[in-house]
């Protein structure tokens, strides 16, 4: 049986293994290493090593969330390393980094870098970068879909379409419900013109997907009568029946201020990004204070649930509202990515 022709699609050790298990040497090599060496010295070897190293620049990592396949992916890395014969661990290190989402290459390049620092072989840089991708999976991503799960009675910070408060406000009602995310439970997170949100000062935007309206609160202007009140806001439901002054704050889709900041609920000086299945408080800071100005000295309130209900149309509701007290196990909320904001190829490449 004739030796196949080399041809520069194949490297010249997987030619030589094919050719010693199935042929002879050609005539004038003696030995498997001389063949090896004789195709690597061939022009067609050269072409093939720059040819799996345009593949290898041009590679891009897609998640699972974005219908990728991490095996896949770091099986083709791993064929264009060794077709291209890039075995330096630090030159595979810059290759697996430019294959990352280049949307926001710049937030996670440091975390990227940390997790690479002390690894110095093939299989351990695959093993990282697999943890890695998992992190990256689970980060909160600009205009992602999340559920807010309330910790203590977890169940899911919900709003209805159209379903209005009967005081205060009057504007589209805001209440926890089911152990389970569902359509009236589900959230656009927006963090402006960033990427990413860090627990460093950014805030937030929480959209009600099903009826496009902010989560916030309202301010009412002057409260009381001719000879005593203050300026306020919209006091929530329960509260309003009683007829102590510091009441809770309503808190309603359609506010007029929705711009919500978040922290830690367990580590006061946690650092990183905003992930999926982390505990926070969600606080938002008054525009107006109790004389009718806005100044930079404003009230800041938690967001907070508590097992008091009230009733519309002959429905019950889980109240939530916002307060300026200690914070408790009532104010812990689960941020879940429900779908990570889907990115074009275009964005992703």
């Amino acid at each position: 049986m004739d030796v196949p022709k080399y041809d520069g699609n194949i490297h010249p050790d997987e030619y030589g293994y094919l050719i010693s298990r199935f042929y002879k040497l050609p005539t004038g090599i003696d030995t498997y290493e001389k063949l090896r060496k004789a195709l690597k010295e061939d022009i067609s070897f050269t072409v093939f090593k720059n040819t799996n190293k345009k593949m290898l620049q041009l590679l891009k990592y897609v998640p699972e969330s974005r219908s990728g396949n991490t095996s896949t992916f770091i099986s083709r890395f791993r064929k264009l390393c060794y077709n291209a014969e890039i075995n330096d661990i630090e030159e595979q290190k810059e290759y697996l980094y430019k294959s990352l989402p280049m949307n926001h290459i710049d937030y996670i390049s440091f975390e990227f870098y940390k997790k690479m620092e002390n690894v110095d072989s093939i299989n351990k840089l695959i093993k990282e970068f697999e943890v890695f991708a998992i992190y990256l999976s689970e980060l909160i991503v600009n205009e992602s879909v999340v559920a807010l799960k309330h910790v203590a009675t977890g169940k899911y910070l919900s709003s209805i379409e159209n379903l209005c408060y009967k005081t205060g406000s009057k504007t589209q009602l805001v209440f926890v419900e089911s152990p389970e995310p569902g359509p009236n439970s589900l959230w656009k997170i927006n963090f402006n013109d960033k990427e990413l949100a860090t627990y460093a000062g950014t805030s937030i935007g929480l959209q009600h997907i099903k009826s496009n309206k902010f989560l916030g609160i309202c301010y009412e202007g002057y409260q009381g009568n001719f000879i005593y009140g203050l300026y306020g806001y919209y006091k929530s439901p329960l509260t309003k029946q009683t007829w102590v002054w510091e009441k809770h704050t309503e808190v309603s889709c359609g506010g007029d201020e929705n711009k919500w900041n978040f922290k830690h609920s367990k580590l006061e000086s946690h650092q990183g990004f905003l992930k999926s299945n982390d505990i926070i408080n969600l606080n938002i800071k008054k525009k107006y204070d109790s004389n009718g100005d806005s100044t930079s000295d404003r009230q800041v309130e938690f967001l907070r649930s508590h097992d008091i209900q009230f009733t519309i149309r002959g429905d019950t509701f889980q109240e939530v509202c916002c307060h300026n007290e200690i914070l408790g196990v009532n104010d812990e909320w689960c941020i879940e990515l429900i779908k990570q904001y889907n990115l074009t190829l275009d964005q992703i490449c």
